[in-house]
């Protein structure tokens, strides 16, 4: 029987790691060991960061509508205007409300006012 050696996988797999590691600095894009490394920290960050990025556009998001609500009406803050808006039946996500306040201030500001009218 024929002696069989693992030969055309390896270079298939080697080929695959120093191919997304073309760009890093140095040793990381040309040694195996080091760009092997390098490439599966990189592809364990980006999979735990596409988890934190959606935690972090949901907290900036929420420091826009608080900032804004603020300004428009100093009596509230950001958990009394979302209980506002609940209380109103109003369903419109923080995305939307953080956009809305950064761009349209006389629509943010006529929910606000809606919402406060539902508190009272």
């Amino acid at each position: 029987m024929a002696r069989v050696t693992g030969a055309v996988p390896r270079h298939r797999r080697k080929k695959k790691i120093l191919r997304a590691a073309r760009g890093y600095f140095g040793g990381r894009s040309k040694l195996w060991r080091i760009a092997k490394n390098a490439v599966e920290r990189g592809w364990a960050y980006s999979y735990r960061d596409r988890k934190q990025r959606k935690r972090e556009f949901r907290r900036l998001w929420i420091a826009r509508i608080n900032a804004a609500v603020r300004e428009a009406d100093s009596e509230l803050n950001y958990s009394r205007f979302m209980n506002g808006l609940k209380l109103g039946g109003i369903e419109i996500n923080r995305k939307v409300l953080a956009d809305l306040a950064v761009r349209d201030s006389a629509a943010f500001g006529a929910l606000v006012q809606q919402a406060k009218a539902q508190l009272n």
